[in-house]
């Protein structure tokens, strides 16, 4: 099949990686542009569950998985001078809710992608991977998408995919202003990589939270033990003088959190070092197409349900394998193609966008009477194998990502 399609994918992360290596296993030509100049390592940490950990394997990413995957036992919630709380295993919740099982750094899980598009054999379609690159002007029309880059080179493509993230420019181009399909969900969340503290219950493969009204405080192991994932969650009111103000976030990071204990302090000076910070608003993605014409729409671009679901990766996973496979199978019907994708992604999607309002509201109180009842009641759930009490907070703490993936002719080594 290769050179009888030319796609495009705009966005070199897990969804645009996953999609391109799916189709240049189907003999697709594929050029990729990301903006950034190179892969990005470190980021949030990502988690592998339900569907998601299917897609993995039958793409054949397993094996890559576990050599880069962290040994995440569980967490603990903590007070201010790090004293145990509550102590959450990723057992108790089956290695498939809150805490998985299977979980990586997002660069990790991005660089097992690359490593997998770099082995691919030559009998697949061929690869243009540009970084420093993205798109400034989108022209489509019934045979093929117009393309012009920042560089100034012009170029056309039968499909053009946006996998650009939550912020996509391709959705914002070719559907409208972002207002128009996505929700503020009340809070912010960052993160960053630091030195791992001394004396902290990460030196033992367990993650930490230090939960004060309106704020959460939480950091998560590496493989290598001396580097932690420094989390930060924060209810407010949207403030869009935050937008792309590095300096701007740290400052409103800095006051928040003054004055607060456990390993903040330590958090606090390293930010500003930190080579991979992040800070943005907590956002869920809206959408009632996800394309327009040859141009589609995947990930976070198309279906972002925040970070509060922890299955961002398995989304934009499945969502890859289903949008590939639909593409090889009808190359020559792409409305086809995308209409299959949507009806067979759009339940998981949903599903996992379903309530992450309500649980913005439950984890990140306002105030410390309901801090402290949530504290309470926490205690109690991880106390006992079973219950009403437990059997709610599971069904808040979101969906496992259970889906039934269509059967396809398998495209992996």
């Amino acid at each position: 099949m290769s050179g009888s399609v030319h796609a495009l994918v705009c966005g070199g992360g897990i969804a645009g990686n996953a999609v391109a290596l799916q189709l240049l296993r189907s003999g697709i030509d594929v050029t990729v542009v990301e903006r950034a100049s190179a892969p990005r390592p470190g980021g949030q940490g990502v988690s592998l569950r339900g569907a998601g950990r299917a897609v993995a394997e039958r793409m054949g990413l397993m094996p890559g998985i576990r050599r880069y995957q962290l040994d995440e036992r569980g967490m603990v919630v903590v007070d201010e001078r790090g004293r145990t709380l509550a102590s959450i295993s990723a057992e108790q919740f089956g290695g498939d809710r809150f805490l998985a099982d299977i979980e990586l750094n997002r660069g990790d899980l991005n660089r097992v992608l690359l490593e997998e598009i770099a082995a691919l054999p030559v009998t697949s379609g061929v690869l243009d991977y540009r970084y420093g690159e993205w798109v400034e002007e989108l022209d489509q029309d019934s045979e093929a998408v117009k393309v012009r880059f920042a560089s100034g080179a012009v170029h056309s493509f039968d499909v053009v995919i946006g996998a650009d993230g939550l912020h996509s420019e391709v959705r914002e181009r070719v559907f409208g202003p972002r207002e128009h399909f996505t929700e503020y969900l009340g809070a912010y969340v960052g993160f960053f990589t630091m030195p791992t503290p001394p004396a902290t219950m990460l030196e033992t493969a367990w993650g930490g939270v230090y939960p004060v009204p309106a704020n959460a405080v939480g950091m998560r192991p590496h493989r290598d033990p001396s580097s932690s994932t420094a989390i930060i969650n924060m209810r407010m009111p949207v403030d869009e003088n935050l937008r792309g103000d590095t300096a701007r976030q740290q400052r409103l990071i800095s006051d928040r959190l003054a004055g607060h204990g456990w390993v903040v302090p330590a958090m606090l000076d390293a930010m500003a070092d930190a080579p991979d910070f992040y800070f943005d608003e907590m956002i869920r993605v809206r959408m009632p197409s996800w394309s327009r014409g040859r141009i589609v729409l995947l990930g976070d671009a198309a279906y972002c349900g925040s970070p509060m679901t922890g299955l961002g990766a398995t989304l934009a996973l499945v969502g890859a394998y289903l949008l590939a496979a639909e593409i090889s199978t009808t190359p020559d019907n792409l409305a086809r193609a995308f209409d299959r994708y949507e009806e067979l992604l759009r339940p998981l999607a949903s599903g996992v966008q379903k309530g992450t309002e309500v649980m913005v509201r439950l984890l990140l109180p306002r105030t410390r009477p309901v801090l402290t009842l949530l504290l309470t009641l926490l205690g109690v759930v991880v106390s006992r194998p079973m219950g009403p009490v437990r059997t709610l907070l599971t069904r808040l703490l979101g969906t496992r990502g259970e889906y039934r993936l269509p059967d396809y002719p398998s495209t992996a080594p």
